[in-house]
């Protein structure tokens, strides 16, 4: 049994970092246990965590790669080396931690039992580097307060976590939420604190790049409503309707009235009003307002391919793989 430094253990998750790991694992405070669980890299990734005192898990290769299963494998081997750790801080190894967050964090954890899990601002390191990254900075700024669920980087109380097992393995999106909700119907809260948490790298550069994320976020929703869109939480119910209406339903009944009188294609205006909707109604972004608008209905069409991507694969059992965007 290792000898346990403080009451926080962290578990990193990766995949080809390279020196974004070692500044994961830099910004981590000395003494911290740490696991990291590699999902087959090539890089130096391995080696880098070993020499920063991490206990490395690998992946096994056999069976499909997902963070969820990569977060479970992660803190299992934390608890069953340290076996006195009352919270687990995950961290993607794309991100780094803020200086004030562990602090933070744990007061706020200490102080209200109620609450399963916290977790702060994350924030884009190079919001200028491309519009995707801007659009991830802006996506990431979700109200403080009280909240439904946490994203990938979160502090997590131990016994709650395992009071629900940790995440569903087979999720290859929206993990998080789901396993908050679960949190949720056993009593607990979450809360977002208004304090930086985690800095990360989202690099994406390429429209493919940005579209294969949107992919992957429709993915997720179709998932979540499989699971829990009919029970009273309606778990991602809207977006999905919304990604089908956009996406789907609405570009087939203007093709359609086309073929009977051509005249029917000025329906496709809707399109730009409704980029004029969502512009009026982003008041608080500012520089990239229209980008944002533009993206927000572009996104309907991708998360609407990926919907129709989960529902195809559960048509025909076959197995969900991971949708990678870098």
């Amino acid at each position: 049994m290792n000898k346990l430094s403080g009451p926080i253990g962290v578990v990193i998750i990766g995949r080809n970092e390279g020196a974004r790991l070692i500044r994961c694992l830099e910004s981590i405070p000395h003494g911290t246990p740490i696991v990291y669980v590699d999902s087959g890299s090539s890089d130096n990734s391995v080696v880098n965590a070993v020499s920063h005192g991490a206990i490395v898990v690998a992946l096994d290769t056999q069976l499909p790669f997902t963070a969820a299963r990569a977060r479970n494998l992660g803190w299992k081997k934390l608890l069953s080396a340290f076996n006195d750790l009352e919270y687990v801080q995950f961290i993607d190894g794309d991100c780094y931690f803020d200086d004030h967050w562990f602090g933070a964090a744990k007061q706020f954890l200490d102080d209200h039992k109620e609450y399963a899990v916290c977790c702060g601002r994350r924030q884009e390191m190079y919001p200028n580097a491309s519009v995707y990254n801007a659009l991830c900075d802006i996506e990431w700024n979700t109200p403080c307060g009280d909240a439904k669920s946490c994203g990938g980087d979160a502090l997590i109380r131990v016994s709650a976590l395992m009071r629900v097992n940790g995440y569903l393995d087979h999720l290859i999106a929206g993990e998080e939420p789901e396993m908050c909700i679960r949190l949720r119907r056993e009593g607990f809260a979450i809360r977002r604190l208004d304090c930086a948490m985690t800095w990360h790298d989202a690099a994406i550069h390429y429209f493919s790049q940005w579209w294969q994320r949107s992919v992957r976020c429709g993915f997720a929703y179709a998932n979540g409503v499989a699971l829990h869109g009919f029970s009273p939480e309606k778990h991602w119910l809207k977006e999905t309707a919304r990604a089908l209406f956009w996406g789907a339903l609405l570009p087939c009944v203007i093709v359609a009235l086309a073929f009977l009188d051509v005249r029917s294609l000025w329906l496709v205006l809707v399109y730009p009003l409704q980029m004029l909707k969502v512009f009026l109604a982003a008041g608080s972004i500012k520089e990239i307002k229209l980008q944002w608008s533009f993206f927000m209905v572009v996104s309907k069409f991708s998360e609407c391919y990926g919907i129709l991507k989960y529902l195809i694969g559960r048509m025909f059992r076959r197995t969900s793989r991971i949708i990678e965007y870098k």
